[in-house]
């Protein structure tokens, strides 16, 4: 599902445009003729040339008959990792212009519209999986404090994956982009290991993007439990971080980055592929370590230097009694 608003500073006030649009709900699914069908999102299967015909469903949830606006555009997956498409006013040229939908559905309260789109895939279309949106939005103006009328745009729609057969030949490319490491200044504890790289789709195919990051004998997975899936459409890229904790510092630490992508299948399955393995080398002076050697060096050194001067001195302390007791014994010698 997606979900968007736009802000647009306007000048005339489009008759289009709501005056007030807090209490109208709506909700937005892919459906057949009949009403929703249980989909989240639409994935098609098309040869080059082909053409179908899907539906989407408007539900009104409000008390009153809405006009809603319906677009289509091209779609991409956010650096967070979510589904997006194009905002209003941004051309799109690819599988965005697949789509056919007509501009506008005016819904019933508490009802529900079916509305059908095409979806035609041009006969030079290159293999692989293409990216669209579907949404429906209702606008409305506001002034704010200097009398600017501000449009805002809400969004709520869909993603339309359209896979075109042919040769699928999924590939990935990894860049190492930064390595450095975090101390901790308490010697007894370790520090982390930061690691950030790029991975590309440089296939035809839309992947997942799950791996490791190995440092210091310590390993991490991404994306973490908590963390969205990364899925990357064909030509994009994403840059990760991905820190490894309880390091410790080795003065130069060694390890790697394994990416292990999955294809995405039409059934929703994943498909695994060869991992992609970089090599990462990040410096890690042990400086509290260091501190802590160099102290204790520094203690028994002094140690060491306060005995050989205490033994140095009891030395001279009894050569100059052996010598005192010499001398008075030849002078006992002498008087008698």
């Amino acid at each position: 599902m997606l979900v968007l608003l736009v802000v647009l500073v306007l000048q005339p006030a489009p008759a289009a445009f709501a005056e007030d649009t807090s209490d109208i709900t709506w909700s937005v699914r892919p459906a057949n003729q009949s009403g929703p069908d249980g989909r989240s999102w639409v994935e098609l299967a098309l040869d080059p040339g082909d053409q179908t015909t899907d539906y989407i469903a408007v539900k009104n949830f409000s008390d009153e008959a809405v006009a809603f606006k319906i677009d289509a555009a091209d779609g991409y997956f956010t650096d967070a990792g979510r589904f997006d498409m194009l905002p209003p006013g941004e051309p799109s040229t690819g599988a965005g212009t697949w789509i056919t939908v007509q501009d506008t559905v005016t819904v019933e309260p508490a009802a529900t519209a079916i509305v059908p789109f095409v979806v035609r895939v041009p006969e030079n279309a290159e293999p692989g999986d293409h990216a669209a949106g579907v949404a429906v939005s209702i606008r409305s103006e506001i002034l704010d404090e200097d009398g600017a009328r501000i449009g805002m745009e809400s969004r709520v729609g869909f993603r339309v994956m359209t896979r075109v057969t042919g040769m699928i030949d999924p590939a990935v490319e990894l860049a190492v982009l930064d390595a450095q490491y975090s101390l901790s200044w308490n010697p007894f504890s370790p520090g982390q290991a930061s690691v950030t790289f790029e991975a590309r789709n440089s296939g035809n195919a839309r992947l997942l993007l799950h791996g490791t990051v190995d440092a210091a004998a310590r390993s991490t997975s991404f994306p973490g439990e908590s963390e969205p899936e990364q899925e990357l459409l064909p030509g994009e890229s994403r840059t990760l971080t991905v820190t490894v904790e309880q390091a410790w510092p080795l003065f130069l630490i060694t390890g790697e980055i394994e990416l292990t992508p999955a294809v995405v299948a039409l059934d929703g399955s994943a498909l695994s592929m060869d991992p992609t393995v970089e090599p990462i080398l990040i410096w890690a002076i042990p400086w509290p370590q260091l501190m802590v050697c160099g102290g204790v060096l520094l203690l028994i050194l002094g140690l060491v230097w306060g005995r050989t001067q205490s033994r140095r001195k009891t030395a001279k302390l009894v050569s100059l009694a052996r010598e005192e007791g010499r001398r008075a014994a030849l002078h006992d010698e002498g008087g008698a």
